[in-house]
């Protein structure tokens, strides 16, 4: 049985917009299995705009969307209670606010496909366990979509490659080959708990890139910087899970390297900004974009205060976006833990 029939994209970010682009081109070839499409978008008129004028007027508005292939809606009980599969895409830190207003038995039976990159903040937990904890969905039910890949990139059909983690590998290979088109390639990983952990952590670590760039720190830098943050990632993964996983696959060290280095990364200009002397609230109302970095950082400070790994890159972060210390102080101490 195809249970991939009925997909529902959750969120009207740049990575739901990139999603649905891809969805749309795969459920308009001759055969496909997709026989429903719907995309929830917070707002009706919203849902409207986008449905007469064919692009998201506020993120990646050069995608274009065609109605007539997806159902464009507001209405997310609707939406959850009609799909198979639920592929959400929105900041964690705004899941709850979401969802939470929808009857928890509506999600049961459901395929949960996380494409969020953070922490849920008032549980601290990762999207799977959220799901798996607070909805009773089945572990085998849940799949990560982990990078590297900007969406940006997605809508300009720049070769781009995702990978599918769940336990339940006939499903992950099921879905990796609907999202599968000549500008993006997949591959299938068991290592959920890491590809999503791996996802957090590499929003720190660009966010700390950024404010490097912001300080004057150069390239030669850089590189010391994202080597460290590899293995300080190693590291965490190593002791929060016992999958086998070579921290150099595309789904961590490259999703690392995209988001540390990239033009396109919210977290890298985020950062960019604090090293230039904004304020958190000031950047972040100047971007009017969800930054998850900063939300992970507090999650993740806070989840190493029982693990004690030694983590002086996200220690450092913490310290600038949450303890108010200095940037140029704060950097300037963390080069001599960096080798």
């Amino acid at each position: 049985m195809n249970r991939l029939e009925r997909i529902a994209v959750i969120g009207g970010g740049s990575w739901a917009t990139a999603l649905v682009k891809i969805l749309c081109e795969h459920r308009a070839l001759p055969n496909s299995e997709i026989k429903q499409l719907d995309w929830w978008v917070r707002t009706e008129e919203k849902a409207n705009y986008i449905k007469s004028n064919r692009h998201n007027p506020d993120y990646i508005s050069s995608i274009e969307i065609h109605p007539d292939l997806i159902n464009i809606t507001h209405d997310l009980k609707a939406v959850i209670e009609h799909a198979d599969v639920l592929l959400i895409a929105i900041p964690a830190a705004f899941l709850e606010k979401s969802i939470g207003i929808i009857p928890k038995k509506l999600f049961q039976g459901k395929i949960i496909i996380s494409a969020i990159k953070g922490l849920v903040p008032s549980t601290k937990q990762i999207v799977g366990e959220y799901f798996t904890k607070e909805y009773a969905i089945a572990d085998k039910d849940i799949l990560v979509i982990s990078g590297p890949c900007h969406a940006e990139e997605v809508a300009n059909e720049k070769l781009s490659y995702l990978t599918i983690a769940g336990l339940n590998q006939d499903l992950a290979r099921q879905f990796a080959q609907l999202l599968a088109c000549r500008y993006i390639k997949t591959v299938v990983s068991m290592d959920v708990k890491g590809t999503e952990y791996g996802a957090v952590l590499k929003n720190i670590y660009a966010v700390a890139a950024g404010i490097c760039h912001g300080l004057g720190y150069g390239d030669n830098f850089q590189a010391v910087l994202m080597s460290n943050s590899i293995r300080e990632m190693k590291r965490f993964l190593r002791n929060l899970t016992d999958a086998d996983r070579k921290i150099n696959h595309s789904a961590y060290l490259g999703d690392l390297l995209v988001t540390g280095y990239s033009v396109h990364s919210r977290n890298r200009t985020f950062g960019n900004m604090i090293g230039k002397g904004y304020t958190v609230l000031g950047a972040q109302m100047e971007m009017k974009m969800v930054a998850e970095g900063y939300y992970a950082t507090a999650t993740i400070h806070n989840l190493n205060e029982k693990l004690q790994i030694k983590m002086p890159i996200m220690d450092t972060v913490h310290q600038i976006l949450y303890e108010d210390k200095s940037p140029a102080s704060a950097i300037a101490k963390l080069t001599e833990k960096l080798v």
